[in-house]
């Protein structure tokens, strides 16, 4: 089920929905069922206030398709599902999950919601891949604000859309990946140790920089910088030099 194509209608009121189902149909990684939600408000203080947009299994919860694998319809091949993820899916993701289950969330109309997006930035993503959706419906979503983030892990996936590379930072874990991808025409999003150097072409997150949310920043919309983090979240204590190398190891 695609978004509407409709005018959109000048609205000054609040939404009153928490949020919208912006896609329901088959992951384009496993073709399994998936479902996008966008929640127009929230509390990350990385991010700020943008719309968040969770892609999530459509009948298993966030916590249980960990433990089955099922995480891999929203995930794909991403090296860090279930262990590494700064993501803790038994919080939003959990809660997005059952609100969706107990209908809380209308379908999306382009003409009756599409206003609520007009001056917000849009999180491509705040779980799940990008790349788990089909490419069209993603960049319609971030077309409906005046700016977006994306990460995608799925590049080397055979499911891959490459038209993907436009649309998110693709996301890579070592030096020598970030100058592999890059090369094919990506900018990249690194995670690093602390204490790691930036490679070659890099700038430091701006939030670890200089304290500045995304919903301000705006370089992470896959066409301007390839940008390097401190490994940060829930499974920052997890990750260890044989899967994220520091620059200065790498020739």
């Amino acid at each position: 089920m695609l978004l509407g194509t409709h005018k959109i209608k000048v609205k000054t009121k609040a939404p009153k929905s928490r949020g919208y189902i912006m896609y329901q149909g088959p992951s384009m990684l496993t073709g399994a069922e998936i479902v996008v939600i966008a929640t127009m408000s929230t509390t990350n203080d990385k991010t700020g206030d943008m719309v968040q947009t969770w892609i999530l299994d459509a009948n298993t919860n966030p916590v249980e398709a960990i433990k089955t694998g099922e995480d891999e319809n929203v995930c794909g091949t991403c090296p860090h599902r279930g262990t590494t993820c700064y993501v803790n899916a038994g919080q939003a993701p959990n809660a997005v999950f059952k609100g969706f289950k107990r209908g809380i969330y209308p379908q999306f109309n382009m003409a009756l919601h599409g206003a609520y997006f007009a001056h917000r930035k849009i999180r491509l993503g705040a779980y799940g891949d990008p790349a788990a959706v089909n490419y069209d419906t993603m960049a319609l979503i971030a077309s409906l604000g005046l700016g977006h983030t994306g990460y995608t892990h799925q590049i080397n996936h055979k499911g891959f859309d490459k038209r993907f590379i436009d649309l998110c930072m693709v996301s890579a874990d070592t030096p020598k990946q970030a100058r592999k991808y890059q090369s094919m025409g990506a900018h990249t999003f690194r995670v690093a140790l602390e204490g790691d150097s930036l490679a070659e072409g890099e700038i430091e997150c701006l939030a670890d920089s200089e304290g500045l949310q995304c919903v301000d920043c705006g370089l992470c919309d896959g066409t301007k910088k390839n940008v390097a983090i401190t490994v940060h979240g829930k499974g920052a204590s997890k990750f260890k030099s044989a899967m994220v190398i520091p620059s200065t190891m790498v020739a």
